[in-house]
């Protein structure tokens, strides 16, 4: 896969010194920034980041960087290791996405379930607001057309984690980004319409007290998401296909020429 910018980050075109808020939420915008970078992939994975680079870039103290980068450490976008400091996460690669869904499909279906009978009023009335917010939005190819839809669709599934009553249920799939990591594989294969269809059943199913239809709704959703993030990887094999070709062609034409 083609990467485009490494290290330290260009952050100028996402914020500048100008147009910083005021330091109560400094850290908040410094973190949204690096965050859509990261998102985007314009740092290669595994790159280190620089604190005093970014810092510079943005004008601003290595102070809120830091807390920045400890926010994006919760959340699996970075990492630290042992002599280089941080660096970005790496994308999961197609074993890991499997293993990821694995333990999602052991979780998710049960906490849909118990979601259709535990949830609380207030509850329900959050999943069919999600719901209805996320029906709008388009298809996308970045980090900006999509973080709506994404935070969204986190949000559902973790109203539902939540509505099944059973908090060590939503702690472990908290704990597996599972969106995040997603994220930055979903937003370059566009966001499928059946996308929307299939949450708008999943919600109808939790919101009629139908738990076995509402495990089954989920069941499906995870196969038919996990099936749209792999098609990611396909995309990475054509596109480094077309590039061997027009590599080969150009080094048959430069030949000819000579």
């Amino acid at each position: 896969m083609a990467r485009r910018k490494n290290p330290a980050a260009d952050l100028s075109g996402l914020l500048t010194a100008e147009t910083l808020p005021p330091r109560t939420i400094l850290r908040d915008s410094v973190y949204e920034a690096l965050k859509a970078m990261l998102m985007d992939l314009e740092v290669a994975p595994g790159s280190r980041l620089s604190i005093d680079g970014i810092a510079r870039r943005l004008a601003v103290s290595p102070t809120p960087v830091r807390e920045a980068l400890t926010k994006l450490e919760a959340d699996g976008l970075v990492a630290t290791r042992p002599n280089a400091g941080y660096v970005v996460a790496p994308v999961l690669d197609e074993a890991e996405l499997d293993h990821l869904f694995d333990v999602r499909a052991l979780l998710e279906p049960e906490a849909a379930l118990l979601a259709a009978t535990a949830a609380s009023k207030a509850q329900l009335a959050a999943l069919r607001a999600t719901c209805a917010a996320m029906t709008p939005h388009p298809a996308a190819d970045d980090h900006h057309a999509y973080r709506d839809f994404a935070v969204l669709d986190a949000r559902l599934h973790r109203v539902i984690a939540e509505a099944s009553g059973n908090p060590l249920i939503a702690e472990a799939l908290a704990r597996l980004h599972a969106h995040t990591h997603g994220y930055r594989l979903y937003f370059r294969v566009g966001i499928a319409p059946a996308t929307v269809a299939e949450h708008d059943a999943l919600v109808t199913a939790i919101t009629s007290h139908d738990g076995t239809a509402a495990a089954a709704v989920m069941r499906a959703h995870l196969d038919r998401s996990r099936a749209r993030l792999h098609e990611a990887y396909a995309t990475d094999v054509d596109q480094a296909v077309d590039q061997a070709v027009d590599q080969a062609v150009d080094q048959a034409v430069d030949q000819a020429v000579d």
